[in-house]
C-alpha cells in the first residue's frame, strides 16, 4: 500500500436515550470516516465510533463530551498525517502512528491518557489500511486475507451467533422482558453505577445488588436451547468500577444467595487496568477488555488469572484484536467480540472476526455483542450507508446472528464499496 492521499470526516449520531455506564451518561456518539488513497490500487473506507466515556472516562469527566470527542476527532486526523508511504500491511501502518497519535493525544489532555483513547481514534485508519490492502490483494475472502500465522486462531466458521444486547443502568423491566420475549439468551449487564454521584462505592454495590436481583427475577425462569445449562446467560459488565476482590466478592456471594451464580457467563474487568489482583480463585469466569492494549497486556491478564478476553476491532483496532487473539489462543484462553454501540457496517467488521472464535465455553454458539440497533436514532438510516445493509446475516432472528454462505462469500460486505460513506467524506 503506498497511501498518497487521505479524507476525513465526523458526523454526530444522536442516541435514543442517555446511554449509562462506567458511572456516567452519553446522548450521541460521534462517528468517524476516513478514505485512503493509493494512487495505483484505489481506495479504502474505514469507519469508527468515537466512545470517549468507554475509552478514557478522565477525558469525559474532566473536558465534557464534546471537547473529548473533538480531542479524539484531532487525534484520528494526526494519525492520517502521520500514515503517508509505502506499508507492507495493515500491522505496519498502525505500528508507524500508535505512538505519535498518543503522544500527540497526551499532549492535548494529560499525561496519564489511556491508551485505549488513541487506539479508539485509529479504529477509521485501520479499517481502511485493511480494505485498501484487501484491494490490493484482489479482495479476498477474510479468510485469505488474514495472515497465516493468525489463520489456526480464527479457524471455527459458526452457522450462529449469539447476539447480545446491552441491559445500560436506566433500562425498564418493560424493555428487558421485551428482549427475553424476543429470543435473547445472553444479557450484557451494565454495574457500576454511581446512583449518588458521588463516587461513593458502597453505593455502587447496593445498586448493583439490585440490578442483578432485577433482571435475574425476569430471567430466571426462562431456558434457551443454546447455552450448555439451558438458562439465560448472564455477561456482568463492571468497566473497571471495583476496588477491592471482598467488594466484587460481596456482589458474587449474592448472586449465588438468589441462584444467579450459575448464569453468570462472564464478568467482564471489574477492576481498574492498573489494579493486578489475581482473579483466578473467584467463582466466574473474568474477562479482560479495556485493560488489554497489546499482546503484552493479554499475557499479564492470563496470568493473573483472566479466563476470557474481549476483542474489539471496533474500539481497539482490527489489527490488536488479531495480535491479541493469539495470544490468547497459545493460551488457550477463549475470545468474544464486544461492542462499542457500532453502526451497522462495523458490527460486520466485528461480526467476521466473532465468527471465526472459539466458543465461549458455556455457550453452544459463538458469541457477539451489538447493541447499536438499541441505541441510535438513525439506526435504519445508517443501515442504507452498508453495501449489504439489508442482508438477512445483518439482522438478529430470535437472538441469533444465522450467518450463511452468502455471509462468507461476501465477507459481511466489509470490503465491498460503500457511495454513501464515500460521499460523505468526500463532501467534508
Amino acid at each position: 500500500m503506498n497511501i498518497s492521499q487521505f479524507k476525513h470526516a465526523v458526523v454526530r449520531e444522536k442516541l435514543i436515550a442517555p446511554f449509562g455506564f462506567k458511572g456516567g451518561y452519553i446522548d450521541e456518539l460521534w462517528q468517524s470516516i476516513v478514505l485512503l488513497k493509493d494512487e495505483e490500487r484505489g481506495t479504502g473506507i474505514g469507519l469508527g465510533v468515537q466512545s470517549v466515556l468507554w475509552s478514557d472516562a478522565d477525558v469525559f469527566d474532566r473536558f465534557g463530551g464534546d471537547k473529548g470527542n473533538e480531542t479524539m476527532a484531532e487525534m484520528t486526523y494526526r494519525g492520517l498525517q502521520a500514515a503517508s508511504g509505502e506499508y507492507a500491511e495493515p500491522f505496519e501502518l498502525l505500528d508507524e502512528v500508535l505512538q505519535p497519535v498518543y503522544d500527540y493525544g497526551k499532549e492535548l489532555t494529560y499525561p496519564d491518557l489511556r491508551l485505549t483513547f488513541a487506539l479508539n481514534s485509529l479504529v477509521p485508519v485501520d479499517f481502511a489500511a485493511w480494505q485498501l490492502y484487501a484491494r490490493q490483494k484482489g479482495t479476498p475472502s477474510f479468510d485469505e486475507l488474514v495472515p497465516e500465522d493468525f489463520r489456526s486462531v480464527l479457524s471455527y466458521k459458526h452457522a450462529a451467533l449469539a447476539s447480545t444486547p446491552l441491559i445500560p443502568y436506566g433500562m425498564s423491566d418493560e424493555d428487558i422482558t421485551a428482549l427475553l420475549d424476543e429470543g435473547y439468551f445472553v444479557l450484557k449487564i451494565k454495574l457500576g453505577a454511581d446512583p449518588g454521584q458521588n463516587g461513593d462505592r458502597s453505593q455502587m454495590l447496593e445498586w448493583d445488588i439490585k440490578r442483578l436481583e432485577a433482571v435475574h427475577r425476569l430471567a430466571r425462569d426462562r431456558t434457551t436451547e443454546n447455552t450448555e445449562n439451558g438458562r439465560i446467560a448472564y455477561y456482568l459488565d463492571a468497566n473497571g468500577r471495583y476496588d477491592s476482590k471482598d467488594r466484587l466478592l460481596s456482589l458474587l456471594d449474592h448472586a449465588d444467595r438468589i441462584g444467579a451464580l450459575n448464569q453468570i457467563l462472564l464478568l467482564e474487568e471489574p477492576f481498574p487496568e492498573s489494579d493486578e489482583t489475581d482473579v483466578s480463585d473467584l467463582p466466574v469466569r473474568i474477562a479482560a477488555d479495556e485493560s488489554v492494549h497489546n499482546e503484552k497486556d493479554a499475557e499479564a491478564r492470563i496470568g493473573l488469572g483472566y479466563g476470557a478476553i474481549a476483542l474489539k476491532p471496533v474500539a481497539k483496532t482490527l489489527s490488536v484484536s488479531l495480535k491479541t487473539a493469539k495470544i490468547a489462543h497459545e493460551s488457550k484462553i477463549p475470545c468474544f467480540c464486544a461492542d462499542l454501540t457500532a453502526s451497522p457496517w462495523m458490527v460486520d467488521w466485528n461480526k467476521n472476526v466473532a465468527a471465526r472464535l472459539e466458543p465461549v465455553p458455556g455457550l453452544k454458539v459463538g458469541l457477539l455483542e451489538s447493541n447499536g440497533h438499541q441505541n441510535y436514532q438513525r439506526w435504519e438510516k445508517m443501515r442504507e450507508l452498508h453495501p449489504y445493509g439489508h442482508a438477512d446475516w445483518t439482522v438478529a432472528d430470535k437472538g441469533i446472528f444465522r450467518l450463511n454462505d452468502s455471509f462468507y462469500s461476501l465477507n459481511g460486505g466489509i470490503f465491498a464499496q460503500s457511495e454513501g460513506y464515500e460521499k460523505l467524506v468526500e463532501q467534508k
